[in-house]
């Protein structure tokens, strides 16, 4: 069965990076050699945040989709807890 992630990077500007990869460790590789996204170019080192594996890509996609569309606020909690403000409207 093939695996399939979604993951966010922290740049090293302090932006993060949503993507969606079958290869987390090969993916992450190519955004450190330059050959990732073109967000990513010249935004290195990073550090994986997060990361969640799904049973098919399309799952994945979608996540990956939502997720892009949360606020830092949200993907902040995201990392910290599993946990988005837009998912769960409870504001602490």
């Amino acid at each position: 069965m093939d695996k399939h992630y979604v993951y966010i990077l922290e740049c090293s500007d302090g932006t993060y990076y949503t993507g969606y990869t079958n290869d987390l460790q090969a993916r992450i590789k190519k955004h450190e050699s330059g050959e990732g996204a073109k967000y990513t170019r010249g935004r290195s080192p990073f550090t994986l945040m997060f990361s969640e594996c799904f049973a098919s890509k399309s799952a994945a996609m979608k996540e990956e989709y939502r997720i892009k569309r949360l606020s830092r606020a949200s993907k902040e909690r995201l990392i910290r807890e599993g946990i988005d403000y837009e998912e769960s409207k409870e504001f602490s």
